[in-house]
Formats: structure tokens, C-alpha cells, sequence
């Protein structure tokens, strides 16, 4: 039973593998997969739910344990995700010109594949919402939960922004919206200004590695000087902003902290980007390499197949995992207050119950991903190869 299992994977490695055109970017695609898993394990590492009595409330290990700061470097690749989103839509944007299609249908085609999975989210969560309030769990643990759940919707909206400005982003330089950020810390953080100035930087600061991706397209970050120098000068920025200028060394936020790198970004979480940008744009090389093997390669493509369902739904399956876990009491690592080692002991344990979770929920609605979305255009061909792994590869182009 093992050994056919094994040899039906690697035969449907294979033909994933068949399936994908020769002249298809493979790193493009591990990146956003690396990206996607990040931030996943990141939320799963660093969000706590503390049972006090009847109530859950938000808490973080980096609140208690400022050392754990380092893992936020590791997993907060959000930088990553737009540096593809803008080279992967500049590229599609002047495919579909090429083609002769329309701005407005190639928006719409492109936001439907952000927002078709957000539905299912927001009516389970609704339904839950309702339930909860109505079987009198408490309201605190209740938009705890909610808050939780629904929080990668941020990042969509300010990603469908872009990609509706893709147009006029296509020849921007980076440097641009990275000065917008420079001033606006320095006003908010030097000169006193008000707070809500750093809302700018929710568009100004994921500009950066958006317009960044363009620039991927127009073939000027070829060289491998350009990672390095993205590299090299953004660690040395932040390590500067973090010794010098009082920035948090945690890159994503932390429960009762003054100022926050993330939300909204600050010039340390861009400078950081960069580094992490000129990383990804390094790794491109030893990527491509790797992506030849079929194994790894199908992984990468599956992943991305359900890229939005595994991102909407990874907050999900830690809710869920938490408040159901409720009914066999007050459990180490799930429940208990993150300040000591025997907490992440604890919580990394629990990383395969998340998991499995999520795979329920992806089981459940990554339908809603994977459907059609145009009723003229066919599926593509890896997604064709492996929901019918009996037929041939047909000769369709898969989309960008």
C-alpha cells in the first residue's frame, strides 16, 4: 500500500510537471509559496489566546519574551508576497494589452481571483458570530475571535488597490514611495505630528515592494547586484532605525507595545522589506534549480492553486483549534500565557493540530478558489492534470 502510494504521487508529480509550459518562471511561484507559508506559521508562532475564565483574549509571546523578536524576521514575509503581486501583475497587465484585452475586464479578472474566496469567510463567520452572541458566549472573546479570523482581509484591500493602479505603477521607482514613508515617520515620529499620518504608509509602504516587482518585469533587477544591494543596504537600515532611532525589533505587532512596525508599516518594516526582497531576488537561481525536481515542483504548484483559500482560512483553523480545545479545559501552549519557554514547547506541538484544521477548511472551500472564473476560458493545464489525473495534458496556457 505504501509503495503505491508513493509511486502515484511521483507519477502525479510527473505530470504536474509535464503540464507546466517550459517557458513558465517557477521561482515566481515558490516565492509566493514561501511567502504564503510564512506568514501561516508566523500567525500560528506568535498568536496567543489566553483562557481567563470564560474569556479569550489576544496575546503574544513577543510581549513577554522580546528575545523571540528574530522569529518575526523569519516569518513576516509579507514584502515578498507584493514583491511577486507586483511583478506577477505588471507582467499580466502587459500580456492582456498585448492581447488587446481591456483595462476593465483584466481587473475584474483579477480581483476575482482575490475576492471569489472571501465570501465563504465572511458568511461562516457571520453564522458564528450570530451563534456565539446568541448561545451568550462573551462578547469580549467573541470580537476576539472575529478580529482574529478576519484580520488577513487587511492585506486584500490594499492589494486590490495596487492592482487596480497597476497601470500607473508600471514605470514608478521605488525610491518614490519610499521617500513618502522617510517623511512620514519623520513627521509623526520626529517632529510630534499626529498619528493617524502613518495610515499613509499602509499604501506608501507596500508601494515599495510592489513597484519593486515592476521593476522585476522590466528586466532592471536581473543582476545580481541588485539582491545584494537590496539586501546588504536594507539589513543595514534597519539594524541602524532599530539601534539608533527606537524602532521595535519585532517586524510585526506586539499586544500593548507603543509604536508598531506593521500596523501601520513603519520605515524600519520597508527598509526590512528591502532586505527581504533582495534575499527573494537572490534565491531566484537555487529556486529554479530546485523547482526542476517534479516532487517539488507539484508541491509548489498545489499550493499555489490554493494560495487565497490557505491565507483566509489559516487564522480560522487556529480559532477554531482554540476555542474547541476550551472543552477539555485550560490546555498548555493553546490556552495558557505565553511568557516562558515551556510555551513554545507547548505551542509547536500544536502546530500539526493547525494543520489539520486548515486542511479541513481548504477541503471544504477551495472551490470558491478554484472554480471558473471567466465562462469563456478553460482551466489551466496543471489544475486540469490534477483534478483529472487520467486524461492527457491538453496544450492551454495557464494564466498569470
Amino acid at each position: 500500500m505504501r509503495d503505491r502510494t508513493i509511486r502515484y504521487v511521483r507519477k502525479s508529480a510527473a505530470r504536474i510537471d509535464a503540464a507546466t509550459p517550459p517557458e513558465r518562471d517557477r521561482a515566481v511561484d515558490a516565492l509566493r509559496a514561501l511567502a504564503i507559508l510564512g506568514v501561516v506559521l508566523g500567525h500560528w508562532l506568535v498568536t496567543a489566546l489566553v483562557a481567563d475564565g470564560g474569556t479569550l483574549r489576544a496575546s503574544s509571546p513577543l510581549q513577554h519574551m522580546p528575545w523571540l523578536a528574530p522569529i518575526s524576521w523569519i516569518f513576516q514575509t509579507l514584502a515578498v508576497f507584493f514583491l511577486v503581486g507586483g511583478h506577477v501583475a505588471t507582467r499580466s497587465y502587459a500580456s492582456a494589452q498585448a492581447r488587446g484585452t481591456t483595462y476593465r475586464r483584466w481587473l475584474i479578472t483579477r480581483l476575482a481571483r482575490l475576492f471569489a474566496p472571501v465570501a465563504a469567510v465572511l458568511a461562516l463567520w457571520a453564522v458564528a458570530t450570530a451563534a456565539l452572541l446568541l448561545t451568550g458566549a462573551e462578547f469580549t472573546t467573541v470580537r476576539t475571535l472575529v478580529k482574529l479570523a478576519l484580520s488577513p482581509l487587511w492585506f486584500l484591500l490594499v492589494f486590490a488597490g495596487l492592482t487596480a493602479a497597476t497601470p500607473l505603477l508600471t514605470r514608478v521607482n521605488p525610491l518614490w514611495p519610499l521617500a513618502v514613508v522617510l517623511h512620514v515617520d519623520l513627521v509623526r515620529f520626529g517632529l510630534g505630528g499626529p498619528s493617524w499620518l502613518g495610515w499613509v504608509n499602509v499604501a506608501a509602504g507596500w508601494l515599495v515592494p510592489y513597484t519593486l516587482g515592476a521593476a522585476w518585469t522590466r528586466s532592471e533587477l536581473e543582476h545580481r547586484r541588485a539582491g545584494w544591494v537590496l539586501l546588504t543596504g536594507g539589513a543595514a537600515a534597519t539594524a541602524g532605525l532599530v539601534a539608533w532611532a527606537g524602532y521595535p525589533a519585532s517586524m510585526v505587532g506586539v499586544p500593548g507595545a507603543a509604536v508598531s512596525n506593521l500596523n501601520p508599516p513603519t520605515l524600519a518594516a520597508v527598509t526590512f522589506g528591502l532586505a527581504q526582497c533582495g534575499l527573494a531576488l537572490l534565491l531566484r537561481g537555487p529556486l529554479r534549480r530546485a523547482m526542476r525536481r517534479p516532487p517539488a515542483w507539484a508541491a509548489v504548484a498545489l499550493l499555489n492553486l490554493s494560495a487565497m483559500t490557505i491565507f483566509l482560512w489559516h487564522q480560522t483553523a487556529l480559532m477554531v483549534t482554540t476555542a474547541t480545545g476550551l472543552l477539555a479545559g485550560r490546555l498548555p501552549g493553546l490556552h495558557t500565557h505565553p511568557d516562558d519557554p515551556a510555551w513554545i514547547a507547548a505551542r509547536l506541538t500544536w502546530l500539526p493540530v493547525f494543520a489539520v484544521a486548515l486542511a479541513i477548511c481548504w477541503a471544504a472551500f477551495r472551490s470558491y478558489e478554484q472554480a471558473p472564473r471567466r465562462t469563456t476560458a478553460r482551466r489551466s493545464r496543471v489544475i486540469h492534470v490534477h483534478s483529472a489525473p487520467t486524461r492527457l495534458p491538453t496544450k492551454e496556457t495557464p494564466r498569470a
